[in-house]
């Protein structure tokens, strides 16, 4: 459904995407995850036809995104990063106003909005105006504006970023739910780790613009988790970052993740790894109050290959282009 090949943009000298190649099968929830940065919502924005590629093709659904822009947005939904919705209208209207840019008739239209409002379950609300919803209201309102041409394809930029912990969960399942019972193709964006885990058949792990590993999460976590890998998490009373230095400095530890003032995560190889990280932390003087073996994750795969967590890049400084540069000057914002 969708077919990306050598893609890159460029603002100015800065490459926000560097020739990146993946494709999506239909009916495939495609993940890609990486920190603020990583020139995610720049992929989505070549995809959904809002930005022009440097070089590099892509297609969606056999369109090609700059010869065949109109084709492609006929058959996508878009769910960007900041809500697009109009405070001071009503839920049904905001679907109205939206739903009549795609040219459907009333009685399509009035249909697809009582659906759509059911199915996120806000129909008790449709003439309530959006300005007055919750955060997790807004944004379910913001997937099912997406929804109204029935795309083959949905985009999905951090689509509960600053959700709380029981909206986030109502996305994810409604994301789950598209999917399964409309067989619908989506790319979603994230820094979650946990869910890209839930919800992706297949994740991309973005870095720096490039993608650095793409597979299932399980085949993720499998490649670091061979018979010689040890994983640990060790709680330790007095944990200095004295202590913590002499570990890095072992040939057998691959990395240590200080996780607060009393525990670290360590990852290691071979088969003396576990009594030579023991030593280490009684060298130091290091009491140890817990160790538990522990199962890679995403965050663990994330570290094992870029050398650093997600969360190392999320302050990062980005070039003010990539927010006011991609819009073509004649189009009206």
């Amino acid at each position: 459904m969708i077919e990306v090949k050598n893609l890159t943009k460029k603002f100015g000298d800065f490459v926000a995407v560097d020739n990146i190649s993946f494709k999506v099968k239909k009916g495939e929830i495609f993940g890609l995850l990486g920190p603020n940065g990583a020139g995610k919502s720049t992929i989505i924005r070549m995809l959904s036809t809002l930005a022009r590629p440097t070089s590099g093709t892509a297609t969606v659904g056999n369109y090609d995104i700059t010869k065949n822009d109109g084709e492609v947005r006929s058959l996508i939904g878009l769910v960007s990063e900041k809500m697009i919705l109009y405070d001071l209208l009503t839920a049904k209207e905001n679907l109205w106003f939206f739903g009549k840019l795609f040219n459907l008739s009333k009685e399509v239209l009035l249909r697809r909005i009582d659906e759509l409002l059911d199915l996120v379950q806000l129909s008790e609300w449709k003439n309530s105006q959006v300005g007055t919803f919750s955060t997790g209201m807004r944004q379910r309102m913001n997937v099912i504006r997406a929804l109204l041409n029935m795309p083959e394809v949905l985009f999905l930029d951090e689509p509960t970023l600053g959700l709380d912990p029981q909206s986030s969960v109502e996305i994810r399942e409604f994301i789950r739910k598209l999917n399964r019972e409309n067989k619908t193709t989506i790319l979603l964006t994230t820094h979650m780790m946990v869910e890209a885990d839930m919800i992706c058949d297949r994740i991309a792990i973005i870095d720096c613009g490039k993608i650095v590993a793409l597979d299932t999460s399980s085949n993720l976590k499998k490649s670091i988790s061979g018979v010689d890998t040890t994983m640990l998490k060790i709680g330790i009373k007095n944990l200095t970052q004295d202590l913590i230095k002499s570990m890095r400095t072992l040939k057998c530890v691959e990395s240590v993740t200080q996780e607060n003032s009393t525990y670290i995560k360590v990852h290691a190889h071979g088969e003396e790894a576990f009594d030579a990280i023991i030593d280490s932390i009684r060298t130091k003087k290091g009491k140890i109050n817990s160790i538990e073996n522990l199962q890679p994750t995403l965050e663990d795969v994330f570290l094992h290959i870029t050398g650093h967590e997600v969360r190392d890049k999320a302050d990062q400084k980005i070039p003010l282009e990539r927010h006011r540069g991609f819009m073509p000057k004649n189009r009206v914002r």
